[in-house]
């Protein structure tokens, strides 16, 4: 017998059963990202790895323990891509897109890759979603990216989370605050676990996102940036808490808020599904004001956000929510005869080269049967064709909510598209009321 293969630790397969789910988050984010003036970016899921080491971080853990690099045949080495927003501001850099525009706004969604423990939540293949925002410092993007990542979450219908930000100051004023996290960091050098050792001196700030238990206790009374923000990073803070404010958008400041990638200055925020005690947090992002220097493009600011969509279904899950599916069949065909049968292919293109979602099951052949896979289907109505149809030129229609149906001739079935559909759903609906 041969060997059975098994799916690799940490990925899984997104089975029918929850694509629909998937389709309609990936597509609740994208009608939202739009009404926002986001287009559509897509970059390749590998890169050069220096890509990331230069603009994650060097001493971050995606860089130090989480990517999966290669080597091509040339010797060159490549890295399945651990998170968007690098390759994207790589993309705008090299294509040029910030020639006449102030603003570039892109959204992005697809599959990232690290080398993680796996546990719910978290995997390693997941998928993400985000936004960039690249070529303007105004306070006012900060928030509206803030604002499209909050409004999401609500109008899946979410509640129980929390919205932290912060500010996390600039290449001036972080200079004060990494000296004073050293020297507060110094009294604990030998608690600290070796990876924080490493790093303190390279990046104290990345003591702050340690998640070993010893190091998050020590970390809980170090010095916080906003006590050494400067007079340009405090108004910017301030500017985007306002126009929140104004926007509706509930918020907490806290100070310990770092993010665990290198690139971030300025503003950073994220989003904690308050159910779950951990990998809570269902989205974070923040400014990058240096990144597109880091990459080989002039200084150009940015901010953007990502989250995935494995914590979104989980969140989701929790709040009991039930997510309204759109990609149920329109039209479930039955059959009963060899005539009738001879003919349904020619008609089901028809129905489909004119818009219409339709289900068919050649294999089933007794009416009880048919109409009960018509059932589990969801599909909102069924064409009965049989003998007595074909000789009547005509079909039985039966709108699957109201339980009505009505003949209609053959040819006006033929025609049917979205919008005579629509009209042939009323129509049959009325009958109900009548």
């Amino acid at each position: 017998m041969a060997a059975k293969y098994k799916v690799p630790r940490g990925t899984y397969d997104i089975l029918p059963d929850v694509s629909d789910k998937w389709i309609y988050l990936e597509n609740m984010f994208k009608k939202l990202a739009l009404s926002f003036d986001y287009k559509l970016i897509v970059t390749p899921i590998f890169e050069k790895s220096d890509l990331f080491e230069r603009s994650v971080g060097d001493t971050s853990d995606i860089v130090e323990k989480e990517m999966y690099k290669f080597q091509d045949k040339k010797g060159r080495m490549f890295a399945l891509r651990p998170e968007g927003t690098a390759p994207v501001v790589r993309s705008y850099v090299e294509n040029n897109l910030g020639i006449g525009n102030s603003v570039v706004k892109l959204m992005y969604h697809g599959p990232m890759f690290r080398y993680d423990r796996p546990q719910k939540g978290r995997y390693r293949q997941f998928y993400q979603y985000g936004v960039e925002a690249i070529g303007s410092n105004n306070p006012y993007i900060d928030a509206e990216v803030i604002t499209l990542a909050y409004s999401f979450l609500k109008n899946l219908g979410l509640s129980n989370f929390n919205l932290e930000i912060n500010n996390i100051g600039c290449p001036v004023c972080s200079k004060d605050y990494d000296k004073a996290l050293v020297e507060y960091f110094e009294q604990y050098r030998e608690q600290l676990c070796p990876d924080c050792q490493k790093r303190m001196h390279k990046n104290p700030k990345r003591l702050l996102d340690c998640k070993v238990k010893t190091c998050k206790e020590i970390g809980a009374d170090a010095p916080v940036i906003t006590d050494y923000l400067d007079d340009e990073c405090r108004t910017h803070f301030e500017q985007v808490q306002n126009y929140l404010t104004q926007m509706d958008v509930p918020f907490e400041v806290n100070p310990r808020i770092v993010r665990g990638l290198d690139y971030y200055t300025g503003t950073a925020f994220e989003i904690i599904n308050n159910g779950l005690k951990t990998q809570n947090a269902l989205l974070g992002g923040g400014r990058y004001n240096s990144l597109t220097e880091q990459v080989g493009g002039k200084p150009q600011p940015g901010i953007g956000f990502a989250g995935g969509f494995e914590r979104l279904l989980i969140a989701i899950e929790e709040a009991n929510l039930e997510l309204p599916f759109e990609n149920l069949p329109d039209v479930y065909m039955i059959d009963l005869g060899e005539k009738a049968q001879n003919m349904m292919p020619g008609l089901i293109l028809n129905l489909r080269n004119n818009g219409l979602h339709v289900s068919y099951d050649i294999d089933k052949t007794s009416m009880k049967a048919q109409m009960k896979a018509a059932d589990k289907s969801g599909a909102q109505c069924v064409i009965i064709i049989g003998d007595e149809e074909i000789e009547n030129n005509a079909v039985n229609v039966k709108n699957m909510n109201c339980r009505t149906q009505k003949q209609v001739k053959l040819d006006a079935v033929r025609e049917l598209n979205n919008e005579s559909f629509a009209e042939l759903m009323a129509e049959l609906a009325d009958l109900q009321e009548k």
